[in-house]
Order: structure tokens, then C-alpha cells, then sequence
């Protein structure tokens, strides 16, 4: 039995987590021809259903949205960034506030980033060696230094449940041999990780590599997977290549983790990219996309994308989606929010935002419920389907 929010009913075996360490409970699997997973994750601030999408609040704040709204939201985790946080405002006076948890006043589960696909994205300012990363902040141009060491530093004194392994994510579309020197080096880095963790109040997840190469992925996967972790990530996917490509990477890449662990894939994605990795037993997501996409006016609607900036709203007295029952659709027309979003009132970004959150947290219940009621692989099948019609007659409306 499931309820409401796709969270199965009833507790399945001892759910008691020694500080600091995360537990994954497989709670079923799907059995209509997918390889979808129904999980629970147990950590120090509760449970996480699994599969979940988690909001992305980079430097401690989800952008436009509170506390109190990703309650409402029913956000069950959210995460952070070392990179961004060792420089403002730095994990120091994090930690002497009480952590990130009570900095920002969340009492829930939260994960940060180890900042390597931050640092590596800063492309000519930053120079990679055996040591770590040396960079230049992009903020004020001064120079700092990350190394698998001083990440796992910067995380435990945030105080995550989930801290991320340093790691080097390079496009996908690298070439061969910097790639292989790449994944090396991420395993090199990985051992110094675990040499730094203490293993007190966070979780430390290794990240596999390996673009687009088959061959590379899986013998990444089974030098990250030898190293005992509580979970693992699949790392750059979705940094430029098609979105096939990354379908067919995930098909392949996610089974080779292990079964009892949770498989989170980063920084991805889209709704249609959410359930068709889920397909391919995907637990955990992130991405900046609907709080990013909501502040640009484009909102994710069971009806297809809407821009809610478009004249043809003007004077339109529905709601955005009227099968949506967050705040904004119950409170709101397209007409005002259009009104908001043109005079560039900052009410304009958190109803945006507060929809687009609602619309992703209630797709990944919705695939709960389909994997729990062994119905996914049709939920899968008609979500593809009508995403596909609905980008179509958009593209085709232009």
C-alpha cells in the first residue's frame, strides 16, 4: 500500500541510523520490464523516498523559495555546494553557526556537492594537478586551492547527511586518452577521500566517470564500486551531448552499481530525462532547471511548457496548469502572473518557482506510486509519448 505521496505505508526492518551514516532500504522493484527501484533512504535528519528529485540550493538557499515553502513542497532533501560556500561565506562560519542545517534553518536531509564540477567548469581559471584543482574564484579573481582532502574538510564542517568525492568531470566529449588519464586520477582521488573522511556525521557517495565510452564507464564503475561506500553517483552526463546519448549512457552505466546501494545520477535533468532514468533504476536527481527555468518565465505544466512572459496570456483567467493543485495554480491566473513577470516583481519568481518545484516533486510521487502498483513501465510509456507530442505541437506553434 502506498499513500498519497507514494511513500509506502509501514516501516520494513530497523530504520535506527548510527550518526552520521546513511542507510538504503530497497523497498521494491518494479516488475512491469523496467529497472526501476522504490527505495528509502534512512540519514540523520529522516527518511528520503526514493526515487527523488532534489532541489538544488547552491550557496544555502533554494533560489526564490524558503523553508517553509519546500515543506509545503514536501522537498524531502536539498543540496549545497562546497565551492560556492567555501567562498561565501565560508565553511568556517558555517561551522561556528552550527553547520549548514542550522545556518539555513533546514532540518532535513541535505547533500553538497564536492565542488569539482564547479572548479573544473572554470575552464583557463583553473589549472588541474595531481595535488587537487588551483583556481580563481570567480567572484573577485583571488586564488584558492581544492584537493580531495580539503573538500571532505569543507563538507564535514557543512555537515551534510551526503558529502560528494572530489572528482574531475570533464565533457563527454573529450577525448579518449585525457578521458582515461581523467578516471585515474578520480580513483587516486577517491582513496584520499575515504583516507580524509572521519566518518562522524556524513555519508561519503564515490562518483563513476567515463563520457560516453561504454568500456570506460564500466571499468570506473568497478574500481569506484570496490571502495565499501553508503551510495554512488554517475557524474558528467548531461554536459553537452544529445539527449539520447545520455539516455543510452544511463541504460548502460546505472546497472553497473550496486543493487543494495542508491544510484544517484547528477545534475540531470528534464522530466522526460527523470522518468526514463528512473526506467533504468535511477534513485536520485538534481538539477538547477525548474528553479532556473521559473525565474526565466518558463513553467512545466501537465499540458506541455508554457512561457508565462507571452502576450497571449495577457488577458487569460486560468491557471497555469489546471491540473496542479500547488499554491500558485490554486491561487492565481496566467493573466497576473504575466502581469508580475513583466514588471519584474520578485512575487513573479517565487510563484514561478513554487510551481515549477511542485510540478517535478509531484512527478517523482506519481513514479513512486506507478513502481510500487508494478504500473511503471506504462506510466513510463505514456509520459514519453505525450512529452514527445507536447514539444512537437509547441515547436510546431511557433
Amino acid at each position: 500500500m502506498v499513500d498519497e505521496q507514494g511513500r509506502e505505508k509501514g516501516e520494513k526492518g530497523d530504520t535506527r541510523v548510527p550518526p552520521g551514516l546513511v542507510r538504503f532500504e530497497l523497498l521494491h522493484e518494479d516488475a512491469s520490464g523496467t529497472k526501476a527501484r522504490r527505495g528509502r533512504l534512512h540519514t540523520p535528519h529522516g527518511p528520503i523516498e526514493t526515487p527523488i528529485f532534489m532541489p538544488v540550493g547552491t550557496v544555502g538557499s533554494v533560489k526564490g523559495v524558503g523553508p517553509d515553502d519546500l515543506k509545503t513542497l514536501d522537498a524531502q532533501i536539498i543540496l549545497g555546494n562546497t565551492y560556492h560556500l567555501m567562498l561565501r561565506p565560508g565553511e568556517p562560519l558555517v561551522g561556528e553557526m552550527g553547520g549548514l542545517h542550522r545556518f539555513i534553518s533546514w532540518d532535513r536531509p541535505m547533500l553538497t556537492d564536492s565542488g569539482g564540477f564547479q572548479v573544473f567548469s572554470l575552464s583557463e581559471k583553473r589549472k588541474i594537478t595531481e595535488e587537487g584543482a588551483a583556481f580563481q574564484s570567480h567572484l573577485d579573481g583571488s586564488r584558492h586551492s581544492l584537493s580531495p582532502e580539503r573538500s571532505i574538510e569543507i563538507q564535514e564542517t557543512l555537515g551534510a547527511d551526503v558529502i560528494m568525492a572530489f572528482d574531475e568531470c570533464p565533457p563527454s566529449t573529450e577525448d579518449r586518452a585525457y578521458l582515461e588519464k581523467s578516471l585515474a586520477r578520480t580513483t587516486r582521488w577517491l582513496h584520499r577521500c575515504v583516507k580524509a573522511w572521519s566518518r562522524e556525521r556524513s555519508s561519503l557517495f564515490g562518483i563513476v566517470q567515463g563520457g560516453l565510452h561504454e568500456d570506460l564507464r564500466k571499468r570506473h564503475a568497478e574500481e569506484i564500486c570496490a571502495v565499501d561506500l553508503p551510495g554512488y553517483a554517475l557524474g558528467g552526463y548531461s554536459v553537452g551531448e544529445a539527449p539520447e546519448a545520455m539516455h543510452a549512457g544511463v541504460a548502460y552505466s546505472a546497472p553497473l552499481l550496486p543493487r543494495d546501494k542508491p544510484r544517484y545520477l547528477m545534475g540531470v535533468g528534464t522530466p522526460l530525462d527523470l522518468v526514463t532514468c528512473v526506467e533504468q533504476g535511477v534513485d536520485m536527481f538534481d538539477c538547477v532547471l525548474p528553479t532556473r527555468c521559473a525565474r526565466n518565465g518558463l513553467l512545466f505544466t501537465s499540458e506541455g511548457k508554457l512561457v508565462i512572459r507571452n502576450a497571449a496570456y495577457a488577458r487569460d483567467p486560468r491557471p497555469v496548469d489546471p491540473a496542479c493543485s500547488c499554491y500558485t495554480c490554486r491561487t492565481f491566473s496566467r493573466s497576473y502572473l504575466r502581469h508580475l513577470f513583466a514588471a519584474g516583481e520578485i512575487l513573479a519568481m517565487r510563484l514561478n518557482t513554487l510551481h515549477n518545484l511542485h510540478y517535478f516533486l509531484d512527478l517523482m510521487a506519481q513514479v513512486r506510486r506507478a513502481i510500487a502498483e508494478d504500473r511503471f513501465a506504462a506510466f513510463a510509456r505514456d509520459f514519453r509519448a505525450k512529452a514527445v507530442a507536447q514539444e512537437a505541437e509547441r515547436k510546431g506553434g511557433r
